[in-house]
């Protein structure tokens, strides 16, 4: 078992709406909406924080972001589960969720740009510092043709990065 599987736990069991137009819909619903009011929270959080280049502090967001995503995945779960008999009992509160779901999934497209943004430019500088370091590293020689020879494998120096900020 790896450090990954030791912290998960066990999703419960979707409950699912028993009576038509009970508390338990409104409840479910209320879960779903606090689940995701507070994920999108943290995420608006941890996006203006990455904007700003402050990734030590944007990546300290990351066991609260798995603690908030199970109890989101676990209301989904529910959810689906007793989807019949909400839209019976309550098709405009299920609306009211659509639609709050589609304005969730925006901001977490908007975040998921931002990230891919921000590993694209830090690729983008690990790759240009490699250049110069093998630039430096290759001699500066000729083919009989004129041109400029290009390098064999034993004159490439490997780059190492440190992943830990």
């Amino acid at each position: 078992m790896n450090q990954f599987n030791a912290s998960r736990q066990p999703m419960p069991a979707p409950r699912t709406v028993a009576t038509p137009g009970n508390a338990e819909a409104r409840k479910l619903a209320g879960d779903l909406m606090d689940a995701m009011n507070a994920l999108l929270g943290l995420i608006e959080r941890e996006t203006d924080l990455v904007r700003a280049g402050k990734l030590r502090e944007a990546m300290a967001f990351e066991s609260q972001k798995q603690e908030l995503s199970r109890r989101y995945v676990g209301a989904v779960s529910q959810l689906k589960a007793s989807q019949a008999q909400f839209a019976k009992s309550a098709p405009e509160l299920l609306s009211t969720l659509h639609r709050h779901h589609d304005a969730f999934r925006a901001m977490l497209q908007v975040n998921l740009t931002v990230l891919a943004t921000a590993h694209a430019v830090s690729e983008s500088v690990v790759r240009g510092v490699n250049a110069e370091i093998q630039k430096r590293n290759v001699p500066n020689t000729y083919t009989a043709a004129g041109r400029r020879a290009t390098p064999g494998p034993r004159h490439v120096t490997p780059l190492a990065v440190s992943r830990s900020l």
